[in-house]
């Protein structure tokens, strides 16, 4: 049993060919750009969309079943709702007409997903596609996780996993038989930095020990395809020197490639749906400098 936030179909952005994508909850980093802050949190947490609500006097079904729900704006309290038992947020969340409230996780078994998974097993055979777990990050449910790897490769199931590489060696050392690609993201590599930009105060040598689990892959899985990937983010990591430095550290390996990953702002709306300030506050996308540091990746 785990705790599932999304499992999103026909992809073709999370590894080969046509995919089912299967976000569970839970991550030790929390990146101050997340795309997927309802992610973060291991239990399932719930959303409320204001544009969407009908107001507490035209409908009040949030008022009748929370009562901490009250506000003076004639909008309800999303803290109040947030405060409630898991059941009564799973009815809050049923019950709203206007599906202003969303509850980000539910519960399911390892079959259950495999279940949805197969219902796409034509498009992956043709496609060359399969099952990617996602996040949050895979590995912070490591028994989920290895689980519905282990069982899709029973089924002849293409695998793949996205992952920060902020989790034991003991636990990726587990999965990596059982994954045909893994998508590895290395954001920084200065400890400072990655403790700040990343969620992760007073944790020293964590950049590290990601490198290290990533060498550690690459040496015992020489046959495993892996992407590492880098998002860039204004006044981060946008600077060709960091860049660089990343290259340089992960390309040693003939099955490692290298990719680039653009800014984007698709995390604010949901950081406001869950009564978040959006921790990157207002920054300019990048677009000719994207360009600049690939062409320079390229060069390299």
């Amino acid at each position: 049993m785990g705790v599932v936030f999304n499992i999103q179909r026909f992809s073709v952005h999370d590894g080969r060919g046509i995919r089912t994508v299967v976000f569970l909850k839970g991550c030790p980093l929390h990146c101050r750009w997340c795309a997927n802050p309802e992610s973060q949190a291991a239990k399932p947490e719930l959303a409320f969309s204001q544009e969407k609500c009908l107001g507490l006097q035209a409908c009040g079904i949030c008022r009748q079943l929370c009562p901490q729900s009250r506000s003076e704006t004639g909008k309800p309290i999303l803290a109040g709702l947030q405060h409630a038992d898991l059941k009564l947020q799973e009815k809050l969340a049923s019950d709203c007409p206007a599906q202003a409230l969303h509850l980000y996780g539910r519960n399911m078994e390892i079959a259950e997903v495999l279940e949805q998974v197969q219902q796409d097993e034509a498009f992956y055979f043709r496609s060359g596609g399969g099952m990617t777990l996602s996040g949050g990050e895979p590995f912070y449910q490591p028994e989920f996780a290895v689980g519905l790897l282990r069982e899709a490769r029973k089924r002849h199931i293409h695998t793949a996993v996205e992952t920060c590489g902020c989790t034991s060696w003991e636990i990726l050392r587990e999965a990596a038989p059982l994954l045909n690609q893994v998508m590895f993201d290395i954001k920084l590599l200065d400890e400072d930095s990655f403790q700040y930009w990343c969620g992760m105060a007073g944790q020293q040598g964590m950049a590290g020990h990601i490198l290290a689990n990533l060498e550690h892959l690459a040496t015992d899985f020489p046959r495993l395809p892996i992407l590492v990937r880098t998002p860039v983010i204004p006044k981060v990591n946008d600077d060709p020197d960091i860049i660089r430095a990343i290259h340089q550290a992960v390309c040693h390996y003939p099955q490692v490639k290298y990719e680039l990953l653009p800014y984007h702002e698709y995390g604010r709306s949901k950081y406001e749906a869950l009564g978040r300030d959006y921790p990157m506050g207002r920054v300019k996308l990048l677009t000719k400098k994207m360009e600049c540091l690939r062409k320079e990746i390229v060069e390299l």
